[in-house]
């Protein structure tokens, strides 16, 4: 007899704490919710005001000028502004227009290069169609952005930047090796 009480008492022991466990892992689900609306993640579709941003020097106002070159290929390559002015921390996009003369798809790789040297460290692309390798069909016409942010820590004497460039064909792909 005693056995059968020992498991009976087991046996409510771990019902007790399997209930708990459910209930626990039930009343989660709306304490998730309440830390992720606190947080301000995982919003499931509120849209939230974005943030003003704060990083942006408006005491400072930097040139950046744009060049395009084609090393060797057959396309048409160019910005579509020489030059924009933009203060250190503001987000921004230009564009490039591109097109295959050639009568065969091509694809190529854009190398970016600064001037100053130096500004290299301090001009960060968040979006740029030198990330990936570029195939333009025969005759094809594309628009590229570059969205970009001058990091403020550019040193203060630094008031251009010239920003060039390049695309060199990727061998073996898309027409001649």
């Amino acid at each position: 007899m005693s056995v059968a009480i020992d498991n009976r008492r087991l046996f409510t022991r771990l019902a007790l704490v399997a209930l708990g466990m459910f209930g626990f892992g039930y009343a989660l689900v709306p304490f998730y919710y309440q830390i992720c609306a606190a947080w301000g993640v995982n919003s499931f579709g509120e849209v939230a005001e974005r943030p003003a941003n704060t990083q942006v020097d408006t005491t400072r106002t930097i040139t950046v000028e744009f060049d395009s070159n084609a090393h060797g290929l057959p396309w048409r390559f160019k910005p579509l502004v020489n030059h924009i002015e933009v203060h250190p921390g503001q987000v921004a996009t230009v564009e490039y227009e591109v097109s295959n003369e050639r009568g065969e798809p091509v694809t190529a790789q854009a190398v970016p290069s600064y001037g100053p040297p130096l500004a290299g460290e301090y001009f960060k692309k968040i979006e740029c169609f030198c990330f990936t390798q570029q195939t333009l069909a025969a005759g094809e016409v594309r628009r590229m952005p570059v969205t970009f942010v001058v990091d403020p820590k550019l040193p203060k004497d630094v008031n251009s930047i010239a920003l060039s460039y390049t695309f060199f064909e990727v061998a073996g792909r898309g027409g001649k090796s």
